[in-house]
């Protein structure tokens, strides 16, 4: 029987603000894209969106009210033009809400595993049903229309075998043994995702209005266009194809539809999240080189996102997550 004055637990409280910060985003992006966007799948796949995150947040207002728990900041819409022209072709947002869905899976699902309390278990098991949904409307749309593109396709094997020899996990030196199945995944998932950082990047360093920010933007860029060779460079050693890019989608505008904050907190969570892939994708990989190339572009990622921290902090933008108590600054007569 669940007690109902059980106080949540950090990674509670974790999830909510971040999926909070996350969601408030969204609506400002939503609403902005509903402006311009003309295909009626489009359409309704936005506003389906839109219902799902405006619900979200005032669900999560009414868990931080029961804690008696500040509610975050997060963006509103000082944060949002939506009468700005428009700076992103329709098949971007269809291709923007397919990754935003698949992050959306992988982030429900670490919620609901990480949470306690029964109300909020079952507050993410309809989240994850509802991104579910989501992505299953958006990955049909983009198949329907011919704009996806497919993963490389593997000629089965003749029969089963196993590993015979501990060539198996070499790479640098001799003749690299072609990448498994699991590889292939998580290379294409990875490039598409930086497929999508290039062209927020693009967009963003067009209109933003710091110089600061739109200098650490094109850095971004810069990055991702690396990582994105690095692995186009593994495909076409082994003969296969590679995610299209998306910059072609992004208009001339120069009128910011977001406040640099917006866009800046767009970009942190991208290479966060980046971050968090690459980690997965080292976690499964056998072969000594590529296992090398994510840890060294994971590290160029990770020091990308500390000096974006610290720029959101120069500008009064990063807003604290919940955090313990600091015991040794009440602890009275503490020795420095």
């Amino acid at each position: 029987m669940e007690i109902k004055n059980i106080k949540l637990t950090a990674p509670e409280l974790s999830s909510l603000w971040t999926q909070y910060m996350f969601d408030t985003m969204s609506i400002c992006f939503i609403k902005y894209a509903l402006e311009h966007i003309e295909d009626e799948d489009i359409r309704d796949i936005y506003q389906t969106a839109l219902q799902y995150s405006e619900g979200h947040v005032e669900k999560i207002k009414e868990f931080f009210i029961g804690e008696n728990y500040p509610i975050p900041l997060g963006f509103t819409e000082q944060d949002v033009n939506t009468k700005a022209p428009r700076l992103f072709q329709d098949p971007f947002y269809l291709y923007y809400m397919y990754i935003m869905s698949l992050q959306g899976i992988t982030g429900y699902a670490l919620s609901v595993g990480t949470s306690i309390r029964a109300d909020l278990r079952q507050y993410y098991i309809t989240c994850n049903s509802e991104v579910m949904a989501l992505f299953e409307q958006t990955i049909d749309a983009l198949l329907t229309k011919g704009i996806f593109h497919r993963p490389p396709v593997l000629t089965p094997p003749t029969k089963i075998d196993f590993v015979k020899h501990q060539s198996f996990l070499t790479g640098w030196f001799g003749e690299r043994r072609p990448l498994t199945a699991m590889e292939i995944g998580d290379i294409t998932f990875n490039m598409n995702k930086m497929h999508l950082h290039v062209a927020l990047k693009v967009a963003f360093s067009q209109v933003a209005s710091s110089d600061k920010v739109r200098a650490y933007i094109r850095r971004g860029m810069e990055i991702s266009n690396k990582h994105i060779a690095a692995f186009d460079d593994i495909f076409r050693e082994e003969k296969l194809n590679s995610p299209s890019s998306w910059q072609s989608s992004i208009t001339d505008s120069t009128v910011s539809p977001f406040s640099d904050k917006l866009m800046m907190y767009q970009v942190q969570l991208s290479t966060q999240m980046a971050v968090a892939f690459y980690g997965t994708a080292l976690s499964v990989t056998t072969r000594r080189d590529l296992a090398f190339k994510y840890v060294t572009l994971t590290a160029e990622l990770a020091k990308y996102a500390e000096d974006g921290g610290n720029l959101m902090i120069d500008f009064g933008w990063l807003e604290e997550p919940p955090r313990a108590t600091d015991r040794r600054s009440l602890t009275k007569g503490e020795k420095e």
